[in-house]
């Protein structure tokens, strides 16, 4: 399949979850191909298991399947930095790789960009029924509040990995390490609207969680600094081309 005829690039950042990859690649095919053209793009950060192995078995069954694997670890916001520069679709929809985000809410989002205003970008996931534990839940509502009420992104959940944006939109975007927890924001800060769509969450039931209290909460808050910088030097504004008579 040519780029000029994809539609959608699905983009799923994956650390040490063999057991999880091959099945969501698997739903995200039940979800979307028959509907439209679209690729996978799987992005390994370096995994300790065989979650490399298992995406490259996994192709010879998913022709829609690219499998990158990144040089050495560089974490989840590079994983998907690289795979939408990798991408070959004009809009991106990105899952995280553990298996808790639902493929079947992807047409709910393309529904949703359908039908909104073209000033609208990036559609977030909101999972309004998280299906995480006590900690993860805790942390995360900290991290959306003090995020809020700083950056003033009127985004009730960044943290979600199911979004559907602009790739041209995004490539725009600064990037830093992190990043991928900002994506409103830093949307916002180029001009371009956010649209939260509800979406389900599912509990995980199989690997191990790579996040907890400290590195959700606590480094968020220390990036908010260098964010609430970059909203705060941005001067985004349209241009008009003179053409003469």
């Amino acid at each position: 399949m040519t780029a000029s005829q994809l539609q959608l690039s699905v983009v799923v950042p994956a650390f040490d979850e063999e057991e999880n990859v091959a099945a969501l690649a698997q739903e995200i095919v039940a979800a979307l191909r028959g509907k439209l053209a679209f690729e996978m793009v799987f992005v390994d950060d370096r995994s300790r298991d065989g979650t490399f192995a298992a995406l490259c078995a996994a192709r010879e069954n998913m022709p829609e399947l690219r499998v990158l694997q990144h040089a050495r670890r560089s974490g989840q916001s590079t994983a998907v930095r690289n795979g939408v520069k990798a991408a070959r679709g004009a809009w991106i929809a990105t899952l995280d790789g553990d298996g808790q985000n639902d493929p079947a809410d992807i047409p709910k989002l393309l529904c949703a960009r359908d039908s909104a205003d073209a000033r609208v970008k990036c559609f977030a996931g909101w999972r309004v029924n998280r299906r995480d534990d006590a900690i993860k839940r805790l942390s995360s509502k900290l991290a959306n509040a003090v995020r809020s009420r700083v950056l003033r992104d009127a985004t009730p959940d960044t943290g979600c990995g199911l979004k559907l944006f602009e790739r041209a939109a995004f490539v725009e975007l600064p990037y830093f390490d992190h990043m991928h927890r900002f994506l409103p924001a830093l949307f916002q800060r180029d001009g371009w609207q956010v649209l939260s769509v509800p979406v389900n969450h599912r509990p995980r039931t199989r690997g191990v969680s790579k996040y907890g209290m400290w590195n959700r909460l606590w480094v968020g808050i220390v990036d908010l600094r260098g964010v609430g910088w970059l909203i705060r030097r941005s001067r985004p504004t349209a241009i008009e081309e003179f053409v003469g008579e």
